[in-house]
């Protein structure tokens, strides 16, 4: 629960430390004094979205933080999820906010990002105001409510993951059908480019490289035979001539017959017979390769129709010739896939038709669980109601069974008939303010024993009751405050003196500034709060005397 609220520079309120007890605590004070700026305050510190507007005029920043205890075990658990260590059970929420606009929100002294203190701040406050009331006036915000109640949680959960698997393959074959046109398109232009490149069997890609240099020798065939056959003749010699060959050895033989006699001349003539044989083999290689110049008219024609058609199919597919085999690869096996997707849309639709049925299945079985809920809920609601003296209204809840949703396929509405006789109607069509502000609190009665969260907030719950029914209103919260820890601003005298904590919100001039204090009222000064409530600032020995009787009454 939230034992204390510490404020600075926040809107009128300089510095203000409210402690708060267990039970009811109640706010008043005049129109204006500052209760709006409290709730934000207490907003701020729940992750809500807060502007620079609210700093104080003249000051660098606002703070406010709040201090909870005896947080629950459940709530603990959750809390440790997050990576949030309360010790002792106690947790410190704090929201610094910058007159520039920029922010800063602390757990326990360690700065975090406002999402996790909004995700916190959900755990330990619940905040009814004004506009909640709107949630009932919202026939597609109803469904929330029940299921709050009824505690469907898991059956959800359960129910969206196979709706969203049942989506994803709607999505699926709706995005297959739409490309069955361009489908056919592209499989007709992948065949076109497969068959253009297959006709070429290409397989090695350096054969461009390889017929350009076998191309580069047959063009030159006759210079090089000229060249080679050249080179050969002064190698060898013929019947005319000797060759170079033939006069080495010469000179071998001159010198081989001295070497016995000088020892110098024997490596020589080694090197000079080394010579002849590498000699001889460079002759020999240069008439194999003059066999080889005879150039074949075939095959030159054959090399330059291979070239002129590797260099077209580069010139489509390419640049290189390794990149028309991997457009070759990736066309394949384009094409595959795409034939083959026909076979899939088939085997989709019947995965959709089980998903369907399996669906189908769980929203019938949530719609069951929310049916046995509802007869519950309607009658923990309708005594709520008899109690906040609404003994005639008769709450419905409308369930009609409609397509397939997130939420399942039940449309749920309250309906409500506010006097005997009459047809249930929607809420949003015959409900007064005051009557909204009655339906709601009985719906957060019923609702606040289903979850675990500590403290309550009624942000003047009683907008349009008086009389009677705002006494109802003030019991109806002294009773919830048993369970739970109760904050309310109230307007109304029948609902402040049900608090077992009365504070006050004061508008003070000091000095040239206007400053919001809060304090907390002893017995003699509450009964002054409660007659000035009830009948203005002219207050009377009688107006205090009345004050008293209530204050005691409720003792």
């Amino acid at each position: 629960m939230l034992r204390e609220l510490y404020i600075e520079n926040l809107a009128v309120i300089e510095k203000a430390s409210i402690g708060f007890t267990e039970s009811f605590n109640a706010f008043t004070g005049e129109t204006g004094a500052g209760k709006s700026i409290l709730i934000n305050g207490i907003n701020a510190i729940l992750g809500q979205r807060v502007t620079k507007d609210i700093v104080r005029t003249g000051a660098d920043k606002a703070v406010i933080s709040g201090l909870f205890t005896d947080i629950g075990e459940t709530v603990l658990k959750q809390l440790e999820e997050m990576g949030v260590d309360c010790e002792d059970g106690q947790l410190s929420l704090t929201r610094e906010i910058r007159s520039d606009g920029g922010s800063i929100a602390r757990v326990n002294q360690r700065a975090v990002n406002v999402s996790l203190l909004r995700d916190i701040g959900d755990l330990l406050v619940n905040i009814h105001g004004q506009h909640d009331n709107q949630i009932l006036m919202s026939p597609e915000k109803h469904i929330d409510i029940l299921d709050g109640y009824a505690g469907s949680e898991e059956l959800i959960a359960d129910y969206r993951k196979s709706f969203r698997e049942l989506q994803h393959v709607a999505k699926k074959i709706n995005d297959l059908r739409k490309e069955a046109g361009r489908k056919e398109m592209r499989i007709c232009e992948l065949e076109d480019i497969i068959a253009d490149i297959r006709v070429l069997d290409i397989t090695d890609p350096d054969e461009e490289k390889q017929i350009a240099a076998e191309l580069e020798v047959s063009k030159n065939a006759v210079a090089i035979s000229e060249a080679v056959y050249a080179a050969q003749l002064m190698l060898s010699g013929d019947d005319d001539t000797e060759g170079i060959s033939e006069l080495v050895s010469e000179c071998s033989d001159k010198i081989d017959g001295y070497t016995d006699i000088m020892a110098e001349l024997a490596p020589i003539s080694e090197r000079l017979n080394s010579a002849i044989i590498e000699l001889d083999d460079i002759s020999g290689e240069l008439a194999s390769v003059l066999d080889k110049l005879d150039v074949d008219p075939k095959r030159f024609d054959w090399l330059n129709q291979r070239s002129d058609d590797l260099r077209k199919i580069c010139k489509k597919y390419g640049p290189e010739l390794s990149d028309v085999i991997s457009t070759l690869e990736k066309s394949e096996e384009e094409l595959e896939i795409l034939s083959s997707s026909e076979q899939n849309v088939k085997e989709l639709e019947a995965e959709k038709d089980r998903l369907l049925a399996e669906v189908s299945h769980k929203a019938k079985t949530l719609s069951d669980f929310r049916r046995a809920a509802a007869e519950r809920f309607v009658s923990q609601v309708t005594g709520e109601l008899e109690f906040l003296n609404m003994p005639s209204v008769k709450l419905v809840v409308g369930q009609e069974t409609g397509k397939l949703t997130q939420n399942g396929m039940d449309n749920i509405e309250f309906l409500i008939s506010a006097n005997i006789g009459e047809e249930p109607r929607p809420i949003a069509k015959i409900a007064s303010g005051g009557e909204l502000s009655r339906i709601m609190l009985a719906l957060k009665s019923v609702l606040a024993e289903k979850d675990s969260i500590d403290t309550l907030i009624f942000d003047e719950i009683d907008t349009g009751v008086s009389g009677r029914a705002a006494q109802k209103i003030g019991l109806k919260l002294r009773e919830i405050s048993k369970h739970r820890q109760v904050l309310c601003v109230t307007h109304l005298a029948q609902i402040a003196v049900m608090a077992d904590n009365h504070l006050l919100i004061e508008k003070n001039i000091v000095g040239d500034r206007t400053v919001t204090a809060v304090r907390t009222l002893a017995h003699e000064e509450r009964k002054y709060e409660i007659a000035r409530i009830m009948g203005g600032d002219n207050i009377t020995e009688l107006m205090l005397e009345n004050a008293d009787e209530l204050l005691s009454a409720v003792k």
